[in-house]
């Protein structure tokens, strides 16, 4: 209940106001007594604070043989702190109505926290314990450790699931990426305690995080507030290095035999990094291609013409060491090379015709009128004021956003297509009973 009643406020004071979504003079840049950076947005709709964090590092800095560490880290943080554990942890957070959760993705660890004005002590307190000074019970871990293997044993058998890490594990041999980031059953089975206070150690640092909150309180507070919960954390995070990794694989048809009654394809190859001066004129090129859910190209060649599928899709994945163009469509097994005949040819058209004017006005309209959608409830707006961090955009992108796709031209678009849609050579992974099937082809050697 509480989190619809946010929702509702927070869409009501930021979308009635908003060709300009949270404007850049609503957001304070605020640098803490112990020297943390934060971005604040003061909204007094309701006696509310949402913070959203990001520490650097993720999945991508798991071991080799130990992939799932990460996910595993950040299932534990509140499973036990301090002198508390699991159920005394979860008592405390209940008792307060305090909403606080951690994930890992593939270059960062993550964690957000929503709680009432009231409770703000209570919730800073039990996210400092949470970060600082988790348990790791051996009882949590045999637990998430338990959790965390059912889920592997269901994903073995979900064709999506299935298309996804194969598509990663062929693009990045022998790199972090490819790995699966929540882990084998071999690789969770192997994951100690000791592991597990590594990457603790290693990760939650000063140095990697980046913090952006939004509520009921004024600055001043809030730096209060950050230091408590974060400045007792090492000044300086002990991140391995990953290398700078191109998509391998091109011209590969992957073929997963499994006895479903359609084939799940993901396709996908090189694309741009999101500091890439190119990767607007990218974003709204992907939008004309398979971005725009109900427009674009892939959604009337492949659904409204020939009714292959009741979904087909693109986008731009900027990771932190590689750029990617990834897709996916489900069809019937005995459609299923129609249909990714039908893909890669509109990819190949709107590579080497560009799109039409109506196109591009069409792509840029939208994405300019849908931005402020981003910013309708207090967790997307935080979350939007961490990501902008995290891609190093800074404080005034907001502003600038809607400006950069405006100015796009069609000669923009036709740069950004020949440096990542003209090399129709994409990765394809199949899964399912696809007839005709494909040959396999043999990995070839490094794109670049």
């Amino acid at each position: 209940m509480i989190n619809r009643i946010i929702c509702a406020a927070m869409t009501a004071a930021f979308v009635a106001s908003a060709s300009t979504p949270a404007p850049a003079a609503k957001i304070e840049r605020l640098l803490t007594p112990r020297g943390l950076e934060v971005w604040h947005v003061r909204d007094d709709t309701l006696p509310m604070i949402s913070m959203e964090f990001a520490f650097r590092g993720g999945s991508a800095q798991d071991p080799a043989d130990k992939s799932g560490l990460a996910t595993m880290t950040a299932a534990l943080l509140d499973e036990g702190a301090g002198e508390l554990d699991a159920r005394a942890f979860q008592e405390r957070l209940e008792g307060s109505a305090i909403v606080l959760n951690f994930s890992a993705q593939r270059d960062s660890m993550r964690g957000s926290l929503k709680t009432l004005t009231e409770h703000r002590a209570e919730a800073i307190e039990l996210l400092r314990l949470a970060l600082s000074a988790p348990r790791f019970d051996d009882d949590a871990i045999e637990r998430i450790r338990a959790g965390m293997s059912a889920g592997i044993r269901r994903r073995s058998t979900n064709p999506n699931e299935i298309a996804g890490e194969r598509w990663f594990a062929r693009a990045f041999p022998n790199h972090p990426y490819g790995r699966p980031a929540r882990g084998s059953l071999d690789s969770v089975a192997a994951i100690s305690a000791q592991d597990l206070r590594a990457l603790h150690r290693k990760q939650f640092a000063r140095s990697n995080l980046k913090i952006a909150t939004i509520g009921a309180i004024d600055g001043k507070d809030v730096a209060e507030l950050v230091d408590k919960a974060f400045a007792g954390l090492p000044e300086r995070a002990e991140l391995a290095s990953v290398a700078e990794a191109a998509p391998q694989g091109g011209g590969v048809r992957d073929v997963v035999q499994l006895d479903v009654p359609q084939t799940v394809i993901t396709f996908g190859g090189l694309g741009l990094k999101r500091a890439d001066p190119d990767f607007i004129p990218a974003f709204v090129l992907n939008h004309i291609l398979g971005g725009g859910t109900f427009t674009s190209r892939l959604y009337r060649e492949v659904r409204e013409k020939r009714g292959l599928a009741y979904s087909v899709y693109s986008y731009l994945a900027p990771l932190d060491r590689s750029g990617l163009f990834i897709g996916g469509v489900s069809t019937r097994n005995d459609r299923a090379a129609e249909s990714l005949a039908i893909i890669l040819e509109q990819i190949r058209k709107l590579s080497e015709e560009g799109p039409s004017a109506e196109e591009l006005a069409k792509a840029k309209s939208y994405l300019i009128g849908s931005y402020p959608l981003r910013f309708d409830n207090s967790g997307k707006i935080a979350g939007q004021l961490l990501e902008i961090q995290l891609e190093e955009l800074g404080v005034d992108y907001i502003d600038r956003r809607n400006g950069l796709v405006e100015a796009v031209t069609a000669e923009d678009v036709r740069r950004a297509a020949a440096r990542f849609l003209a090399d129709s050579e994409l990765l394809v992974t199949l899964v399912g009973k696809p007839d005709p099937a494909p040959v396999q082809q043999p990995t070839p050697g490094s794109r670049g």
